[in-house]
């Protein structure tokens, strides 16, 4: 049996949900959530349309499940990082990691920037998603606020602000990233925090 037919097989003995969730994932990320069809999803993950809806109600229910699933794929991307983390500049700077690192691994296509950002701008306003990725941002800059207090201590206005100007520095820079397909502007948004850490 040939490598691409036994990886074939591989992915059909997963189970469906798996594989919905993977083929949404591929595809709301490469082309957007709209042009993203339920039929497309179904095709790329081999299920019949009656699998999916036994495991999501809706194309909505999907959709939270994909960002979901972003999100703690995140978390845990960060936790490892965080794991070999020396002190708290280290900590502040496995947020950028973390964001470096799931640029260099985006999905078989072009790296676009934060899927998360990326799937709430198709998202009306009220949309549950939109508060799941509303949620993420907040815990990404609470993780930076964290380790920025260690590196402040009796200063929460100082810490506060810092954590802040990290957050934006950090979200400019994915933006521009998505717009330039690669990681060059998060590699240099990490230099620029590390020298921000340095007198502290």
């Amino acid at each position: 049996m040939r490598e691409a037919e036994r990886a074939s097989a591989a992915g059909r003995r997963r189970p469906a949900r798996e594989r919905v969730l993977a083929a949404a994932a591929r595809r709301f990320y490469a082309h957007g959530i709209t042009a993203t069809g339920i039929d497309t999803i179904t095709a790329d993950a081999g299920v019949a349309k009656m699998s999916l809806y036994n495991n999501f109600s809706s194309k909505a229910d999907l959709v939270l499940a994909y960002l979901d699933a972003r999100h703690e794929e995140w978390l845990t991307r960060y936790r490892s990082r965080l794991e070999r983390a020396e002190g708290p500049g280290d900590g502040v700077l496995a947020v950028f990691d973390t964001y470096i690192e799931s640029a260099d691994s985006a999905h078989e296509e072009a790296f676009r920037g934060c899927g998360l950002l990326n799937a709430a701008a198709e998202l009306p306003a009220g949309d549950e998603g939109r508060a799941l990725v509303r949620r993420h941002k907040e815990e990404v800059e609470r993780l930076l606020a964290e380790q920025v207090a260690v590196l402040l201590p009796g200063r929460p206005d100082a810490a506060r602000t810092t954590s802040e100007h990290l957050a934006f520095l950090l979200e400019g820079a994915m933006v521009r990233a998505g717009l330039e397909g690669d990681s060059g502007r998060l590699r240099r948004a990490r230099a620029m925090a590390a020298r921000l850490l340095e007198p502290m």
